[in-house]
């Protein structure tokens, strides 16, 4: 049962890390190019050692691409635990199943939908022209705005769009987790007299805290990992807000043909991308006692 899934990241995740060595390489659309280069003294074709690497950390445009994949992720981590849990915990509430399939469906819905499809769609909703945000705004008197056109506003939208599509999903292992709580535990809690909301916060949330746990360390595992959302939704003129490492790997790597600095930048983002992942399962075994992996 495994070995399909075992296959897909063998053949898409582990093989392609071969590719790695193109970051030591001066590699260029043709392959590794002639330029003579040194390893201890022994000479192999195309060598640059750690050259791309000192490129990396003396390019500005790197490091604004840097800060705006952490600033814009770790805010869409701390927006997208809370929206999904709050979800979960508001859905938890309703007596009624058709109304709560009803919303849990309209919820999910927007996780199926393609970055290209949303990035469209929100586009001519936002657009400064025709768009029915903008006209809303104008109907109250206000001048159209140019959100995604304009540093000040890009980011926040993005934030706005993405928990849009994503929280419904995100809710469901938060919704598990409720359905497995001792209803025995909410009544002895009603009876010594706690009111709705302290039930929650004495009783639902330290029940569901592992699990909250876990979902925190997954999601900060792939905060690095952000591309297609950024990607569908940016232009040139706000690069300095929307403009994050995935994109400016693209961009390089793809765009300009630069393929050994753009592998170099992809290897600085994994890198970091591990250290986050061991920061966080640290932090689990301070704050439960045992580690997540």
């Amino acid at each position: 049962m495994i070995a399909p899934l075992l296959t897909y990241y063998l053949l898409f995740h582990y093989l392609p890390m071969v590719g790695i060595r193109i970051a030591f390489f001066d590699f260029g659309l043709f392959g590794i190019k002639q330029t003579p280069g040194y390893l201890f003294g022994i000479p192999i074709k195309g060598f640059i050692g750690l050259q791309n690497f000192r490129d990396l950390f003396a390019d500005s445009y790197f490091w604004v691409a840097f800060k705006n994949t952490l600033v814009i992720s770790l805010g869409n981590l701390f927006l997208g635990m809370v929206s999904s849990l709050l979800i979960a915990l508001l859905l938890n509430e309703l007596t009624s199943k058709f109304l709560r399939k009803t919303v849990q469906t309209a919820v999910y819905l927007p996780h199926f939908l393609s970055w290209i499809v949303v990035g469209s769609i929100f586009t001519l909703m936002l657009s400064p022209a025709d768009g029915v945000v903008n006209a809303v705004i104008k109907a109250w008197g206000g001048n159209s705005i140019h959100f995604l056109a304009q540093e000040a506003w890009w980011q926040p939208i993005f934030l706005l769009i993405y928990r849009w599509k994503e929280t419904g999903w995100g809710a469901i292992v938060f919704l598990a987790a409720l359905s497995n709580i001792d209803l025995d535990l909410y009544e002895a809690a009603w009876m010594d007299g706690a009111s709705r909301l302290r039930q929650v916060w004495h009783v639902t949330l330290p029940s569901i805290r592992s699990t909250i746990l876990v979902v925190f360390i997954l999601q900060f595992s792939t905060i690095m990992n952000i591309f297609e959302s950024a990607l569908a939704l940016q232009n040139p003129l706000v690069y300095s807000v929307s403009d994050v490492l995935g994109t400016y790997v693209y961009r390089v790597g793809m765009g300009q043909g630069n393929y050994d600095y753009a592998t170099a930048v992809g290897l600085f983002q994994s890198v970091v991308a591990l250290i986050l992942v061991l920061m966080a399962n640290n932090l689990s075994q301070r704050i439960q006692g045992e580690r997540i992996l």
